[in-house]
């Protein structure tokens, strides 16, 4: 099957301006502008239900809906601030495949009346940048970007724009902060990016692979799009596999395809590395809650983990064989979210930081049995009261593990000495 967007993998140097386009690149956003008003454009991707990519499934039409129809400055905003953990696929799509996500882009800004387009990217990205910097550039020799687009009367500029490595950047209103030079910090919500963005313009900012899904169905048409994949998540989904497999890397698949058929099919992961048994698995990078083998057999979309507690997030599979101790993983998860807190709000601030400590005591051979409890009643405390999703995640491998494997916390506690041992 033909890849819909790591195309580079079937055609050489599509990277190039002149080979995108003789190989139907731009073809999407020629046909919005010369066939199509606005409103049909975010009606076509409405109903193709193309949803966020970065892990939160937003339908991308309704979030392009929500921008007022008004005169004044709009933009579009490009988040590649690929921070998850276990998350590569923006980078090679960014790398290899630029003009597609470019081409999303604008058909974007057309579609919402936007002047200018920005893209974030990740700050350790140097090189993804440059590709993706060469890119725009012939974008604008070809009349691509910038002034009267393809001779129509659009017109829309592309800008970069560096981070500087903070995870808390991929939020969307920390992201906008530091575009503006700030300290990368969520925003307090209403209003929100619709209608108060980027220099408090209106302002849609959408994910990377999420783009790149808009020029293809602009062309083939919404009922092209739902024909892939299910009915309440259609469309294909890069999948980063990463861990224990035998054949880690990105993967092109359908929406629907068994986490089973990812990590053990022939085209996917290939199995578990060194015929070890398989464990546990993170669906979505350190965000969303471990699922267990039972969950295998549920299908990879928006929908498919919710019996089991857990989300697709952005599809950062992370498998674990019966070698990973729990706790350990775990507590490597929970230092990620403490450091990479941005300190705004107490809840997420303070309950890392007493998680961390917690997890250090249990793995230094100092815990108490009360600790495992001690725990959950942090994280509980922390869920529904952070300012943005970032405190939330930090609560999922510690809930999870604690659900799925009881037995591996007790066992640090079991022998340990007893005492009021402080944190």
């Amino acid at each position: 099957m033909a890849h819909i967007l790591l195309r580079h993998r079937d055609v050489e140097n599509i990277h190039q301006f002149d080979v995108y386009q003789n190989n139907g690149g731009y073809d999407g956003l020629k046909k919005a502008l010369s066939e199509l008003s606005p409103d049909e454009v975010r009606d076509i991707v409405r109903t193709a239900n193309i949803r966020g990519r970065g892990g939160a499934g937003f339908p991308a039409g309704i979030k392009w809906g929500f921008i007022p129809k008004q005169d004044g400055p709009k933009y579009v905003v490009v988040n590649a601030d690929e921070s998850e953990a276990g998350t590569f696929k923006d980078r090679e799509l960014l790398e290899y495949n630029p003009h597609q996500v470019i081409e999303g882009a604008l058909i974007c800004a057309y579609a919402i009346g936007a002047q200018a387009c920005y893209i974030y990217f990740r700050g350790e990205f140097m090189h993804a940048a440059s590709s993706f910097g060469q890119a725009i550039k012939e974008g604008y020799a070809n009349k691509a970007i910038g002034q009267k687009i393809f001779g129509s009367e659009f017109s829309c500029d592309f800008y970069t724009h560096f981070g500087a490595g903070a995870y808390i950047c991929g939020e969307e209103t920390a992201l906008l902060e530091s575009l503006e030079g700030k300290l990368g910090q969520p925003r307090i919500r209403p209003p929100f990016p619709a209608q108060e963005g980027l220099y408090a313009k209106p302002t849609v900012v959408n994910n990377v692979e999420t783009l790149a899904n808009v020029p293809p169905t602009i062309v083939n048409g919404a009922d092209w799009y739902l024909s892939i994949g299910t009915e309440k998540s259609p469309g294909p989904k890069i999948v980063c596999l990463s861990g224990h497999v035998n054949r880690p890397g990105n993967y092109e698949a359908p929406m629907g395809t068994t986490y089973r058929e990812l990590i053990y099919g022939e085209q996917y992961g290939a199995g578990i590395a060194n015929d070890r048994k398989f464990k546990a698995l993170l669906p979505s990078g350190g965000s969303a809650p471990v699922v267990t083998d039972e969950a295998l057999d549920a299908q990879m979309s928006f929908e498919g983990l919710d019996e089991y507690g857990s989300l697709l997030g952005s599809a950062s599979l992370i498998v674990m064989d019966d070698t990973v101790d729990m706790v350990w993983a775990a507590m490597k998860l929970t230092h990620f979210f403490k450091h990479e807190s941005c300190g705004k709000c107490t809840p997420c601030r303070e309950g890392t930081f007493w998680l961390e400590n917690i997890y250090k005591r249990l793995l230094d051979g100092r815990g108490r049995e009360q600790d495992v409890k001690l725990l959950e009643s942090v994280a509980q405390q922390m869920q529904g009261e952070t300012l943005c999703a970032l405190g939330e995640f930090a609560t999922s491998p510690v809930l999870s593990t604690i659900k799925h494997f009881p037995e591996e916390y007790y066992a640090k506690v079991s022998s340990a000495p007893s005492g009021n041992g402080t944190g």
